[in-house]
């Protein structure tokens, strides 16, 4: 069985949820590079795209983000060498 069955047999698609942030230094395929495998990383998330020059990368987790994940983004971009500038309005 896997992890998304319950033990009645029934299954369910973890919802997922995508939240944008905007990370100054985005320049180059290697810094996109350096951003997504950074925050890729992270046990929560399941996708990352980044965007080059405007900075926008887009996060896929399994569960609604919360200040605790935006804070291990945040952490994680920065240990990363780049400016973490925040959520980005949907």
């Amino acid at each position: 069985m896997s992890n998304c069955c319950t033990t009645d047999g029934s299954c369910h698609t973890p919802a997922e949820s995508k939240t944008t942030y905007k990370v100054d230094g985005v320049g180059s395929a290697h810094c996109q590079g350096v951003v997504a495998k950074a925050v890729g990383g992270l046990d929560e998330v399941t996708a990352v795209e980044v965007e080059i020059g405007t900075g926008l990368v887009t996060v896929t987790t399994s569960t609604e983000p919360d200040e605790a994940l935006d804070a291990l983004i945040a952490k994680t971009v920065d240990e990363a060498g780049y400016n973490f500038a925040g959520r980005v309005a949907a």
